[in-house]
């Protein structure tokens, strides 16, 4: 029987074992992590991440031929691929300081295996640096369809024999249930870049549709049609052209910034810049929708109480790493807002601690965050978004969940303070609908009402 494991039991790690053991009785997967509160989650039925479809693949293969350990050295030894899916956060500190990853995990991962190794291993690299590679292309929220049915695999790895041996045993696995012309086999740097350059032009698309958001409040042009209108255009496409607060998630930034230094280190400046620009839109666009929330509002929040639906990065994920809430959140708090904070799938205590760690602490081990968050104490975690907007002077939606279109919104008006402000984030509410209830209505790139053109966003 082949024998997988699998070092880091996190959002790649967890889904992607679980489905390969779903689609490969033949082989046993064993998921490894030295965090034992992780581990005791994985074997628990409160699964440490909420995925869809991912509860019902786990209990199906746990036992049989899928298993959680924090016996790392064990499972090592005893597997022949290895996929390593440790974290790379972005450097804070030393060369390549904001931009190169840390590959601090990595590195002691690949020791580890080295020294444990009794037998010749096939090593995956299943995180974002360039061994065998096979970059991950899941989408949170639909990581387990992803999964089932990818659009591609991709695997890099040398154009050496030993090098073209181990691409045919990894993807000896995925042929399993991924169709032959699906799975892409390349060089290591081709398969490395094609991960950075994927999450560099999705994150363009969100910073290009953004950036023409902010235009079409200025004249008057709804984003909705212009978006609507750009993407019947097939060289170009409908997905990723929804304006919005920003995007966020575990690889958008990190991967662009990764790109960034890697043009750098290259000689190509030029080539930085420009991808440069599409963090900078997106941080633009977090600080122009805190500048509207505080304009709009007598241009002051101080001690008002404001409503923030949704703080996941987006729906269907509890995963908050690098969303837009946290700075919406910052700015608010930094003219000292009382924030009243409602998400179906995050916890108190991961946004308390979202809210007071550093940047880029989110992508270090769990073991090594601040285990017990300095709480802040204008921010207030409710679950439900009627005590949220209760005596709320404003109502700011940060996450596309579902639940918040068939909210009762007559209800919530009558019970906030007036006037009664809705700033929609992601374009989820129907504008017209809340304006008739009574509802002052920020909605990104749509139409400005006459209270919003008379208190204009300072820049």
């Amino acid at each position: 029987m082949v024998k997988i494991c699998c070092i880091g039991a996190g959002y790649v790690g967890g889904p992607t074992m679980a489905v390969i053991a779903l689609k490969c009785p033949s082989i046993e997967v064993a998921v490894v992590d030295i965090s034992v509160s992780r581990i005791n989650a994985w074997n628990s039925d409160q699964l440490p991440i909420y995925e869809p479809g991912l509860d019902g693949v786990v209990k199906e293969c746990r036992g049989r031929n899928l298993f959680f350990s924090t016996d790392v050295e064990k499972n090592v030894s005893e597997a022949d691929i290895v996929f390593v899916s440790v974290n790379t956060p972005t450097k804070t500190q030393g060369l390549g300081a904001g931009k190169a990853a840390d590959l601090t995990y990595w590195e002691s991962a690949a020791r580890m295996i080295a020294d444990v190794s009794k037998s010749n291993k096939i090593v995956v690299e299943k995180s974002t640096v360039p061994i065998l590679s096979n970059p991950e292309f899941l989408a949170e929220g639909t990581a387990i369809s992803d999964l089932l049915s990818p659009d591609r695999v991709l695997i890099g790895g040398r154009e050496t024999p030993e090098g073209q041996a181990a691409i045919k045993s990894l993807k000896d696995v995925y042929a399993q249930w991924v169709p032959e012309d699906r799975i892409l086999t390349t060089n290591l740097w081709s398969a490395e870049l094609s991960k950075l350059a994927a999450n560099a032009f999705l994150a363009q698309r969100i910073s290009s549709v953004n950036a023409m958001s902010a235009l079409c409040e200025a004249t008057g042009a709804d984003v909705t049609q212009v978006s609507f209108a750009v993407g019947k255009d097939t060289r170009i496409g409908p997905k990723f052209l929804n304006a919005s607060v920003g995007f966020g998630g575990s690889c958008f930034q990190k991967d662009i910034l990764n790109l960034v230094y890697i043009c750098e280190c290259n000689g190509l400046p030029e080539v930085a810049e420009y991808w440069k620009q599409v963090i900078k839109i997106n941080d633009y666009q977090k600080n122009r929708f805190v500048n509207r929330v505080v304009s709009s509002m007598f241009n002051t929040v101080s001690n008002k109480k404001i409503a923030i639906l949704g703080f996941a990065f987006k729906k269907d994920t509890g995963d908050t790493r690098e969303t837009p809430a946290i700075d919406v959140c910052k700015g608010l708090l930094g003219d000292k807002a009382r924030l009243s904070i409602y998400d179906p799938q995050v916890t108190d205590d991961q946004i308390q601690r979202d809210l007071t760690m550093k940047k880029f602490d989110w992508d270090h081990p769990l073991h090594l965050q601040p285990t017990s968050p300095t709480t802040v104490k204008q921010v207030t975690v409710v679950w439900d978004a009627y005590e949220a907007t209760k005596d709320a002077h404003g109502l700011c939606f940060l996450t596309e969940w579902d639940e918040f279109k068939t909210l009762d919104y007559k209800r919530i008006y009558d019970n906030m303070q007036k006037p009664a402000f809705v700033f929609d984030g992601r374009n989820v509410v129907n504008v017209d609908k809340l304006r008739e209830i009574g509802f002052i209505v920020y909605s990104i790139g749509k139409p400005l009402d006459a209270w919003l053109k008379d208190m204009p966003a300072v820049a």
